[in-house]
């Protein structure tokens, strides 16, 4: 018997015999699963995830595909050229998601047979493949991807003018549309050759090679990435486009965008050269790719995507200039083409390390902003993060490296973005800017166009620092959370001494640890300022220092270099003074953060000063939101003085957000004069937004009106349909549908599906309910997933009995989006169902969940049947895999 017949065999014992709880315990959660993160040979232990053992060494990979973009489908050679590692190679295994394979090939040899299943592709060859040698197997396919790759035409709502297809890899869709290694540590070279119609663009990694035109008369352009990179990083982006171009040094930067949008696209494009010129200086190393592409696509999955050397971004990247510097896509640019060094040259292992790449990538477009408007704009995107990101999720107890995730996209949350980004922070403060780029660098050549893990920084920066790191790596890497420090300071007038007592109250556990890190505390006595280094090492600590007089100003950390929570109670004084002080931002944030709670005359008065003469926007931004804090009329006075005054569109915003904060009917007239009279659509839209809180003629009149504005991006007419929904009156259905009914088809895919959502919330019980239901069923047509979507979730929201067998007809879709939107919306309908006592609802609930799981565990135990008695009619001593239905 084979060794493929006999772990069919094993499978299917395990299946038959034991209980379905003892075969989950068993069967990795991720095996047979349409959207597993892993390839077919993965390692797993227990509820831990490690990358998988590769097979090969993959030296190339060649792809000449046609993309139909009518059909929606893609086909095509895919050519591997590899090398066995350790052992001979008799079956080698690919990733394919629902690919169909009509042959395959070796260049030098013979393929015995191939198994395609729904998940992968195993190829069996004649002889099995010597370690050390290299070869090259060629598979001929085809494929309709749900993911991977995706299609933007006309029959699916997008303009003519924009036809485009595009490709994401991150972190396993490539497997979607082409078979492969679909893990990160896996790298090869890779070309590209894509047969598209002539007047259509072609882009790719690497260098374009050049183009010919084949037998079908298509164009087919060939692309080359020559150095090593990973398999998620390749990309193909194919269609209408207009092109920008600019260039730093003899590097190409080409900036591509729709048709549709190229009035605007310039304003997207305006940092990149800066950028690079910037990262190259500071990083000490040169660009390290061929060229750089940027490429806007519609509908994206994410805001962008760092493809070797051709970066891709969500259209919404394109912004209209009306909008001051309130728009910017300065910081997703520098972050993405951060990435060309840290996640593209160098690429975390296996996805517990992806702070390797999103921390380095957050932290470096934070170093560009510093480089750009100076020091205190770095420390003021370091606030936002520590503040508003990450400072406020002191319940999550998962460190930065984590491999206990059931699937990556666990892992692209805060920790990995702005908690890695101080990780970086916190080392650089302590190295130096020298020595710290000396050890960035000599990482990025140690680990040149290979895999890291977070022990590779640590050794490397111990080398070239002499300093033990465990330490560090170990507090604010290894293990989760982060200090809680609570801070007391008192005058010690007969010893003049100042008393500084600094206690760390997390709860310290086998996973909160005791923290150990180097700061600082600062006195200011006249017109001096007195540093003192300290470390703070234990629970609680006291810190004398000695002083010729009483400070006016004390505080920690002065430099932001600790990530922290702190409690430091001051006394009215020294927030007075610490607010006033111009050489210290940060310290002006954090009195304006204290002022807010401090609900006085003279609060509101030293607020007032920072939100009309600081110098730096960031404090302007926190004394509004102090204010608003206060919800006084002379709080709210101030605000509404100064409103006008401010040139800073930023600013501007942040006062409007807080004036229309809380509610009072005479505040509607405020509202009602910023969107009339307001020339920012953005500032406008945020008093758009505010009307929803306030009811009666004045506003509904006006929130109908501005269902038919014009502006870009339709942001004026969504801002009324978020105050519609806001206000949930029912008879504001009407005219949101008869405004559906003439632009539906010309709005985003984002606004139209909070529109269908706003009808089938506000609609809810009501007269318009019928009326509502109808229209939103319409809509189920719509060929955008987004809006089908959107609709689904609007039928749970409406509550219309007759919805339900229409939400059931989705509940096995095969679109995750949709089938997850079905489930949520019969939820609703259930929870909403009051006369059913809940023990029927519940059981109800319980029942689709048995079904469901009977289907799929029914459906499994047939393929291996199957599989089984089809490897069973073959000879016993045949090492040939046995072709099987594709179901298997």
């Amino acid at each position: 018997m084979s060794r493929l017949q006999s772990g069919l065999l094993f499978l299917l014992f395990l299946l038959s015999a034991g209980s379905p709880g003892h075969a989950e315990e068993i069967i990795c959660r991720y095996c047979n699963r349409d959207d597993s993160p892993f390839g077919a040979t993965h390692s797993h232990s227990g509820r831990f995830q490690y990358a998988p053992v590769r097979q090969v060494d993959v030296q190339h990979i060649k792809l000449d595909v046609t993309p139909n973009f009518e059909a929606k489908t893609v086909s095509g050679t895919v050519s591997i050229t590899a090398i066995p590692i350790s052992q001979p190679v008799e079956v080698l295994r690919l990733d394919a998601v629902d690919i169909h394979v009509q042959e395959v090939r070796l260049a030098e040899g013979e393929v015995a047979d191939f198994l395609s299943m729904r998940d992968r592709l195993e190829i069996a060859f004649a002889e099995p493949l010597p370690v050390g040698k290299e070869f090259r197997v060629e598979i001929e396919y085809s494929a309709q991807p749900t993911q991977g790759l995706y299609f933007r035409t006309a029959d699916m709502g997008y303009p003519e003018a924009d036809t485009h297809i595009w490709t994401q890899g991150e972190t396993h869709e490539a497997r979607h549309w082409f078979p492969c290694f679909d893990y990160p540590n896996e790298r090869s070279s890779t070309e590209i050759i894509c047969h598209v119609p002539s007047e259509m663009t072609v882009l790719s990694n690497g260098r374009r090679m050049g183009e010919t035109t084949d037998d079908s008369g298509l164009k087919a352009v060939r692309w080359l990435q020559k150095k090593p990179h990973a398999n998620y990083l390749i990309c193909l982006v194919a269609g209408k486009f207009e092109k920008l171009e600019k260039r730093h040094r003899d590097l190409e930067l080409g900036f591509y965008t729709q048709p549709t949008l190229i009035e605007h696209a310039a304003n997207s494009f305006l940092d990149t050269p800066d950028i690079m010129a910037f990262f190259e200086s500071d990083i000490g190393m040169p660009f390290p790719w061929a060229k750089y592409d940027q490429v806007t696509i519609a509908d994206f999955v994410a805001g962008g995507m760092e493809n070797t050397s051709i970066t891709t971004l969500t259209d919404q990247t394109v912004f209209s200039s009306e909008t001051e510097n309130i728009r910017s896509t300065r910081s997703l640019d520098a972050h993405e083409l951060a990435h060309q060094w840290f996640g593209d040259y160098v690429t975390c292992k296996d996805w517990s390390h992806l702070w390797l790449n999103e921390g380095f990538a957050t932290y470096y477009a934070t170093l560009y902003e510093g480089h750009k408007f100076g020091r205190d704009a770095l420390l003021y995107r370091m606030y936002l993060d520590a503040s508003q990101k990450v400072l406020v999720q002191a319940k999550d107890m998962r460190p930065i490296v984590y491999n206990e995730y059931k699937n990556p996209g666990e892992q692209f949350d805060f920790r990995a973005y702005p908690k890695g980004s101080w990780v970086l922070h916190m080392l650089r403060s302590q190295l130096g800017d020298d020595l710290y780029r000396e050890c960035i660098l000599a990482y990025l050549k140690k680990h040149a166009l290979s895999n890291v893990v977070t022990d590779d920084l640590r050794q490397v920066i111990e080398e070239h620092t002499g300093r033990p790191m465990d330490r560090f790596f170990d507090q604010w890497v290894y293990h989760p959370r982060h200090p809680d420090l609570k801070i007391t300071y008192q005058w010690l007038p007969k010893s003049k001494m100042a008393k500084v007592t600094i206690r760390q109250t997390q709860t310290i556990s086998d996973d909160v640890l005791l923290y150990e890190f180097p700061t600082q505390l600062r006195f200011v006595v006249g017109n001096q300022v007195i540093d003192r280094d300290i470390t703070v090492k234990d629970v609680e600590e006291d810190f004398y220092v000695p002083l010729e007089s009483q400070p006016s100003i004390v505080r920690f950390d002065p430099a932001y270099s600790v990530l922290a929570s702190v409690d430091f109670d001051k006394s009215n004084d020294l927030l007075a003074a610490q607010i006033a002080n111009e050489e210290d931002m940060i310290g002006r944030l954090i009195a304006c953060e204290a002022l807010g709670s401090r609900k006085t005359d003279a609060s509101v008065q030293l607020l007032k000063t920072r939100l009309n003469e600081d110098p730096f926007f960031g404090v302007r931004i926190a004394a509004a939101k102090a204010l608003a804090r206060h919800h006084s009329d002379k709080a709210i006075r101030v605000l509404n003085e100064s409103f006008r005054g401010q040139t800073d569109a930023r600013v501007r915003l942040a006062v409007a957000e807080a004036m229309f904060k809380r509610f009072q009917m005479d505040d509607l007239r405020s509202i009602l004069s910023v969107v009339d009279h307001e020339k920012n659509p953005a500032i406008r839209a945020v008093a758009i937004k505010a009307m929803g809180k306030y009811y009666g003629e004045p506003a509904r009149s006006k929130l109908i009106e501005l269902l038919d504005s014009e502006s870009f991006r339709d942001e004026l007419a969504a801002a009324s349909i978020e105050a519609i929904r806001k206000q949930n009156d029912p008879s504001f259905a009407p005219a949101l549908l008869q405004m559906l009914d003439r632009r539906a088809s010309k709005m985003s895919s984002r606004n139209l599906a909070k529109a269908i959502e706003t009808v089938g919330e506000i609609a809810k019980d009501s007269d318009q309910q019928s009326i509502a239901f109808e229209w939103i069923v319409s809509t189920l047509d719509h060929p955008k997933t987004k809006i089908q979507t959107a609709a689904i979730a609007a039928l749970g929201d409406l509550g219309d009995r007759r919805s339900k067998s229409i939400i059931a007809a989705y509940l096995d879709s095969n679109d995750e989006r949709m089938k997850r939107a079905a489930e949520q919306a019969m939820n609703k309908l259930n929870e909403q169902a009051a006369t059913v006592p809940q023990e029927v609802i519940e059981l109800r609930k319980s029942l689709q969940d048995l079904q469901k799981e009977t289907k799929e565990m029914k459906k499994d135990f047939e393929a291996f049947q199957k599989r089984y008695s089809a490897s069973n009619s073959g000879s016993n001593d045949s090492s040939e895999p046995v072709a099987a239905d594709s179901e298997g």
